[in-house]
């Protein structure tokens, strides 16, 4: 039998803030791999400047103590909004920010200011969002406002004097010297509105409603919506000349529907309409057709050439941090930016570039139980579609990087050089850790023998 009352004392006390019930397992598991991350970044630095300077440089104490400040400041923010959370999303964040960072100063070091204050903002951001979305909830709440600022953050590349076109791409905007790429963000808020799309029209877009004959079949209706709206999303994408964001965007789409419907039917409607899109973007778009070209004879003078060499150069072990890549009149500033994959294999060997896929096999296994344990049907496709957005990500770019696909030019998640990017995969796995700390809260409330609606009011089993 089930009664609704207030929330007992026994559940109010426990509910104190972290700093007053003491630190949570989980935040001292963190705060020890935020440290670890933080030595290793430290000591790959040491190494680049002893292999480039043949000294240690004489600011490895401040360097130390910048790294430590910015993980330990978001680690005091996870404890005290987020005490109950997933304790590796953080640190293997860190750990990868650092790797890019360190790879940054040994190619581009005019770079590594902005990098670094970048990183700063990333985490001025996460501790922003875990204050300000204190329920997902509140998320679903906004949806349609979400996706009108979605849809301005994706048009306004093309808005003339706005627009701030690089090489063939339009993706920046921004005046003087501020720029920045506005689908950073868009991609993280239309995750948010497929996902209460989806949860909303759960069943009808799982559940068979429509007679045709003697039998029943999914009814079409409710997905053209959906359908119109990421149409319009890859056109927009396409006017802009950039490849991998479209694809990333199709696959976050696909993934989203598939998990909040089960049905593999979604699955082959969209690898046939992948085919067909596919087949058309390389006839009628250029860049496409001039990716696949590279893909396929890739010239030893290209940027792609020169990648491939020098990821191959590494061997298993790498040529070692400091030293020079094998392709010296490669343009460093792309050895941080599209083929920073490149440099670790180049740098680190296989050795390094493996322990980097596996920090994102982790970060993506880390977000598919943060998932697993949501609360709701739209907190579980928000932590799968911004998870599907980090894993197929560094997915696109490694696998462009090794020849396995085309090349996209995406960047690689916290590794790469980029303020938009940084930021923004900040603002993701905030998200997920206010995910998690839902999750987590729910099943210690389950397992004290409370159930907390979505809604309102507390049901407590007597």
């Amino acid at each position: 039998m089930a009664t609704t009352t207030v929330l007992p004392a026994r559940v109010r006390a426990r509910r104190l803030p972290a700093w007053r019930s003491g630190p949570k397992p989980k935040r001292r598991t963190e705060l020890g791999l935020l440290v670890f991350a933080s030595a290793i970044t430290v000591a790959l630095y040491v190494v680049a400047e002893v292999g480039t300077k043949g000294k240690v440089p004489a600011h490895v104490g401040p360097i130390l103590a910048v790294v430590l400040g910015m993980a330990i400041l978001a680690h005091v923010a996870n404890r005290w909004l987020a005490p109950d959370a997933n304790a590796v999303v953080l640190p293997l964040a860190a750990l990868l920010n650092g790797i890019g960072y360190v790879l940054i100063v040994r190619f581009t070091p005019p770079a590594a200011k902005a990098q670094a204050t970048w990183a700063a903002l990333g985490i001025i951001c996460y501790v922003a969002v875990l204050l300000a979305v204190r329920h997902t909830r509140d998320m679903d709440r906004y949806r349609y406002l979400l996706l009108a600022t979605a849809i301005a953050l994706l048009v306004s590349p093309l808005v003339p004097h706005l627009g701030r076109p690089i090489t063939t791409t339009r993706l920046c905007v921004g005046g003087g010297p501020i720029v920045f790429q506005p689908v950073e963000f868009a991609k993280l808020l239309l995750v948010v509105f497929f996902a209460s799309y989806f949860a909303e029209n759960k069943e009808l877009l799982s559940i068979p409603t429509a007679r045709v004959g003697n039998r029943l079949v999914l009814d079409p209706r409710p997905l053209v919506p959906i359908l119109l709206f990421w149409a319009f999303a890859m056109g927009v994408i396409a006017l802009e000349d950039d490849v991998g964001f479209a694809m990333l965007i199709f696959t976050v789409f696909v993934v989203m529907l598939w998990v909040a419907t089960g049905r593999s039917a979604y699955i082959l409607f969209a690898i046939a309409l992948f085919a067909v899109g596919a087949f058309a973007a390389s006839h009628l778009l250029s860049q496409v057709q001039t990716r696949i070209d590279l893909w396929l004879h890739a010239a030893p003078n290209t940027q792609l050439g020169y990648g491939f060499f020098d990821f191959a150069h590494g061997g298993i072990g790498g040529s070692g941090l400091g030293t020079d890549p094998l392709a010296g009149a490669y343009p460093w500033m792309h050895i941080t930016t599209d083929m920073v994959f490149a440099a670790i294999g180049d740098q680190l060997g296989f050795v390094g570039a493996a322990a980097v896929v596996i920090a994102f096999v982790l970060l993506v296994g880390s977000g598919l139980r943060i998932a697993q344990a949501a609360r709701s049907d739209f907190s579980r496709l928000v932590a799968v579609g911004l998870t599907a957005v980090l894993g197929f990500q560094a997915f696109f770019i490694m696998a462009g990087v090794t020849r396995l696909l085309p090349f996209t030019g995406i960047t690689l998640p916290f590794v790469a050089y980029g303020g938009s990017s940084l930021i923004a995969n900040y603002i993701l796995i905030a998200v997920l850790v206010r995910i998690s700390q839902e999750g987590s809260s729910t099943v210690s409330e389950r397992a004290m023998g409370i159930s907390l609606p979505s809604d309102t009011g507390f049901e407590v089993a007597t």
